[in-house]
């Protein structure tokens, strides 16, 4: 009986990490859609030509930075395949870990960056307050997952670390 219960809860764990590895996915998709697309109808470019919009210094800024947001989802995706595995406290994962922190900590700091752009050099004509304060969200929502990040290293590693003290011990 013990036996079923332990198989019916590590396939219930391998469903939901399939499950948050397809959400992952999908965050992806949307992103990428959004980051293609919203230059097109919003904004600074919405009246320049194709290749005026994608030779613009800020959209090029843009594009620079999501590659660090796709590096962190692409390292959540590789933290859930550890977590499926049941090698979630591997040496692995705390290095998944750290990249993750690492992504969101460079990211804040340029999405700060972008917004002191906007907020100096912005045209008189133009209202930055809607995008500063699209930067003051993004970078609160990056510190959250920095710091999240930080303290689930920090509990991976006491944890590997104290598994390597036992098993010397025994």
């Amino acid at each position: 009986m013990f036996a079923a219960d332990s198989k019916r809860n590590s396939n219930m764990k391998r469903t939901a990490t399939k499950f948050l590895q397809a959400f992952i996915v999908l965050i992806s998709i949307v992103a990428l859609v959004v980051l293609i697309r919203m230059p097109l109808s919003e904004g600074r470019a919405v009246n320049l030509d194709l290749f005026s919009i994608y030779s613009d210094p800020l959209i090029l800024y843009v594009y620079a930075s999501s590659v660090l947001f796709f590096v962190a989802l692409y390292n959540v995706f590789r933290l859930l395949g550890h977590i499926g595995r049941n090698k979630i406290f591997s040496p692995e994962s705390v290095s998944t870990v750290k990249r993750i922190k690492y992504c969101a900590i460079i990211l804040s700091v340029l999405i700060v960056l972008a917004g002191v752009y906007i907020r100096i050099f912005h045209a008189e004509e133009d209202d930055p307050a809607g995008f500063i304060a699209l930067c003051l969200m993004t970078t609160l929502l990056s510190v959250v997952v920095a710091v999240t990040a930080a303290v689930g290293e920090n509990i991976l590693q006491k944890a590997i670390d104290l598994k390597s003290e036992n098993d010397l011990t025994i």
